[in-house]
């Protein structure tokens, strides 16, 4: 990849979010969540396959917004 791009894996709407898992230029998997009204917050980990960023953001939504 060249300078500040990404890769999109996944753009999926859960209750009002949207989780987004993406490949950075640092080759890791990130995920991070959308608001409805355009605020993007979440953690800076990293993960090994877009499959582990993705559970792990499927479970931070259920855990930390929709209990």
């Amino acid at each position: 990849m060249t300078d500040n791009q990404v890769k999109i894996h996944l753009l999926v709407g859960i209750r009002g979010l949207t989780l987004l898992v993406f490949y950075t230029e640092t080759d890791c998997w990130q995920f991070r969540f959308l608001s409805l009204g355009g605020a993007v917050f979440g953690e800076r980990k990293i993960y090994f396959t877009a499959q582990a960023a993705e559970q792990a953001g499927r479970e931070s939504i259920y855990k930390d917004f929709l209990d």
